[in-house]
């Protein structure tokens, strides 16, 4: 599974869990962690992930911040959370403060929903008052996911973040700013367009008809962009369907289609069972196979290596593992979150496998 899907994946899962996170340290266990596996880094390893990492502020000593990521030694990202229902506009303050007395290069402030990304990139040293970065993760963009990506373990580097990151920053609130001025034209906004196609003087008046105009064309032309658009998109799937008919004369062989549909929920439940094992072996080791009764988990892709299956594709949800005869062992699941239930049998099939590889 590649990062965008796992990005997408745990959007779904803040949305459908989010209602029952009562505390900053569920927000923590069940959103923010798992985030920061996504990014490739290990959670359980506290010479990469420190969590409370001290930062003495001043003559306050003693000082704590959530997470503080670690490369070569130091560290790089501090992370600050917050309960998920909190609003981070007054929180970012504190972030600041921990910023400006450590090496760190990247703040992030986040409630597990809501992201921001922040650097110094205005003065050195001093973290910048506007994120460069900031999404929703239940409604992240494709190119979003894109600038995430360069904060991933294995992508990371600070001189080519630093180098998208001040671009990034005011192309995004260039972005506000012509929102801003769609939505409800500044008087100077208004003059300058004015000017260039009115023969006169440009009173109150013909300000205040002028607004009224902007708008209109802004609209109307934002209208014909989006038109124009789909007539294109309408076209290029016109040429492929005359391209499929021209096969279909020809009596081409076409492959069956395929009745097996991967679904959010039995990706979900693989994302659970990868963060369980990967405290174990590579996770790069675990991946499945879809079948339309079952979707099963295996070690090194091996169909003689399984871990596990779920039935989750009827009322009952399964969750089923395989005795030495192969035959299936099946636990009844209320939700996904039963499978960390099972974490202990988890790694011990795993374990089986690994004695058995060193024999």
């Amino acid at each position: 599974m590649d990062f965008k899907d796992q990005i997408k994946i745990l959007g779904e899962r803040v949305i459908k869990l989010k209602d029952q996170i009562l505390t900053e340290e569920a927000t923590k266990n069940a959103f923010i962690m798992p985030f920061l596996q996504a990014l490739g880094y290990d959670v359980f390893n506290p010479f990469e992930v420190v969590p409370e990492y001290v930062t003495d502020i001043g003559t306050k000593k003693g000082e704590k911040i959530d997470y503080a990521i670690f490369r070569e030694k130091t560290p790089t990202i501090l992370i600050e959370c917050k309960h998920w229902a909190q609003n981070l506009n007054i929180h970012d303050g504190q972030l600041l403060r921990y910023f400006h007395v450590s090496k760190a290069k990247f703040g992030i402030l986040t409630n597990g929903v809501n992201y921001r990304f922040y650097s110094d990139l205005v003065e050195a040293n001093k973290m910048d008052e506007k994120p460069f970065l900031e999404f929703n993760i239940s409604e992240i963009k494709d190119n979003q996911i894109e600038e995430l990506k360069k904060f991933h373990k294995s992508y990371f580097d600070i001189d080519s973040i630093v180098n998208t990151a001040s671009e990034l920053k005011y192309t995004n609130e260039l972005k506000q700013l012509l929102h801003q001025e769609m939505t409800a034209p500044s008087p100077e906004f208004v003059k300058y367009f004015a000017k260039q196609v009115y023969p006169s003087v440009v009173t109150a008046k013909i300000l205040e008809q002028f607004t009224n105009l902007i708008k209109k064309s802004v609209q109307q032309y934002i209208s014909d962009l989006i038109t124009e658009r789909l007539k294109t998109a309408l076209t290029k799937e016109d040429e492929a369907a005359k391209q499929q008919d021209i096969i279909n004369a020809a009596n081409l062989p076409n492959e069956p289609e395929s009745k097996v549909e991967t679904t959010m929920e039995e990706l979900e439940g693989f994302m659970i069972i990868k963060s369980i094992l990967r405290q174990k072996i590579d996770f790069k080791r675990i991946s499945y196979r879809d079948a339309q009764s079952y979707f099963a988990v295996l070690l090194d892709d091996n169909n003689r290596k399984p871990i596990c299956r779920l039935y989750l594709n009827s009322n009952k949800k399964y969750f089923v593992v395989l005795d030495d005869n192969k035959k299936e062992i099946k636990s009844e699941i209320k939700t996904l979150d039963d499978i960390f239930k099972y974490s202990e049998s988890l790694i011990k099939i795993v374990d089986n496998y690994e004695k058995v590889k060193l024999k």
